[in-house]
């Protein structure tokens, strides 16, 4: 499947502001010293919940829009998977890895 415009930007921004580089290839999106996070539009939040598993540090599911952000946070109810939106405000911590 052909990665979003959506996607490409937010993944670029968080890379940036979490001093990561976007890893386009297999594994999580964003892996910073202190966090993972997998970028996901509205229709791949239930990949990115997959793509997170077996990791120890802080992570986060990072919506690409504000729909995103409502999906993700109604897939991560009762996990310790956190959610972030595409500017990297954190709308549920993470409790992974404390």
């Amino acid at each position: 499947m052909a990665e979003s415009k959506s996607h490409k930007v937010t993944a670029n921004r968080l890379a940036t502001r979490f001093g990561a580089e976007y890893n386009r290839g297999q594994g999580a999106d964003i892996q910073a010293n202190d966090i993972i996070g997998e970028i996901e539009t509205p229709e791949t939040v239930d990949s990115g919940m997959r793509q997170l598993r077996g990791y120890r540090k802080p992570v986060y599911v990072a919506g690409t829009n504000k729909s995103a952000v409502a999906k993700a946070l109604e897939a991560t109810k009762g996990t310790t998977v956190g959610v972030m939106d595409n500017k990297g405000s954190i709308i549920k911590k993470s409790m992974r890895g404390e």
